[in-house]
């Protein structure tokens, strides 16, 4: 799978922002623990092989 979209990214974020009870001065934070849940995501993909790496 490819790198994660920025509008997946966005919405993760959001999601994440969200559930922490939408603090205010964290954006980055929940950009790049978005991001990184994303891609963990794709590395846990039990589909992958070598083929679709």
């Amino acid at each position: 799978m490819p790198e994660p979209t920025e509008q997946q990214i966005r919405e993760r974020a959001h999601r994440l922002w969200e559930q922490a009870g939408k603090p205010e001065g964290r954006e980055q934070e929940f950009w790049h623990a978005a991001e990184q849940e994303l891609r963990n995501e794709d590395k846990s993909n039990p589909t992958r092989t070598p083929d679709t790496l």
